[in-house]
């Protein structure tokens, strides 16, 4: 007979290893799922895509986000996952005081901005900054607004 008898001490050694190294590599198993980047960006693109002035809401379930004017990423512990807009470009609504923040929560961009070239130069510099996006941390849900002013239409995107 071939068999290890198992009451030899050598026997339950390997099996206490083996059961050791086992619960090592569930231990170090992410308890979350990655984001889902690609249910955001379907979000944006189905308020860009309307024909009217709309506004979404989409919950993230990401700690960080780094917006573009084309393409989302979302990190959280279990992995980073990026999505790509169908229609764009975006605009990403600047961190701090950002008069765009106003009009990204429900104010017409007319009380907002003195003029329409005023409208139109916040979105260009939004723009710019976004091409040097760093991550930041998510504290809501991800906003979408599509609205127009006098023949300027953007779509404003902040989480």
């Amino acid at each position: 007979m071939l068999d290890v008898p198992l009451d030899s001490w050598y026997a339950w050694f390997g099996l206490s290893l083996a059961s050791l190294a086992l619960v090592g590599a569930v231990a170090g198993l992410p308890t979350t799922p990655p984001p889902n980047a690609t249910d955001a960006a379907e979000t944006v693109d189905r308020v860009a895509a309307a024909e009217y002035d709309a506004t979404a809401e989409h919950p993230l379930d990401a700690a960080s986000v780094r917006l573009g004017t084309r393409r989302i990423s979302l990190r959280n512990d279990a992995g980073t996952a990026h999505a790509t807009f169908g229609f764009g470009p975006v605009t990403p609504v600047p961190t701090g005081d950002s008069p765009l923040r106003a009009v990204l929560h429900g104010a017409p961009p007319e009380r907002v901005f003195e003029s329409k070239a005023a409208f139109q130069q916040a979105i260009v510099d939004a723009r710019v900054e976004s091409d040097t996006a760093t991550w930041r941390d998510v504290d809501r849900t991800l906003i979408v607004r599509r609205t127009s002013w006098e023949g300027v239409d953007v779509v404003l995107v902040d989480a």
